[in-house]
């Protein structure tokens, strides 16, 4: 037995939701993980990027995209940078396992004032 199916046999559902439950964990990773990382206008394309290339190494990963939305903090000498809060995070992961594919999302949501995580797709291939 292979580690793929060593690691299917411990799952008591189908790909679909182990697909969905991948898509959450790199979620929770994606904000418990990184809020609170300090970063100013000169590091923030950096800090997405390290975001980016540790979620993508987690299995499952086919695309991640982060982006970070600052707020209205402004300064540019060496006391002003901000801390990474979940408001500031725009991510995007895809998740597949097997011929099942899950896009997670999490943003800001005025309505709701929260940063919200969220499925926005499931298909399969």
């Amino acid at each position: 037995m292979d580690r793929e199916e060593l690691a299917a046999s411990r799952f008591a559902c189908g790909e679909r939701d182990r697909a969905l439950f991948e898509a959450g964990i790199k979620m929770g990773t994606i904000y418990h993980q990184y809020v609170g990382t300090p970063f100013n206008e000169s590091t923030r394309r950096g800090l997405e990027e390290a975001m980016e290339s540790a979620i993508s190494v987690q299995p499952y990963v086919e695309s991640v995209k982060i982006r970070i939305q600052p707020d209205d903090a402004k300064g540019g000498d060496r006391y002003s940078y901000r801390s990474l809060t979940g408001e500031m995070i725009d991510a995007v992961v895809t998740v597949r396992i097997g011929d099942s594919r899950v896009k997670a999302e999490m943003r800001y949501d005025s309505e709701l004032c929260y940063p919200l995580m969220f499925i926005s797709s499931i298909g399969t291939d």
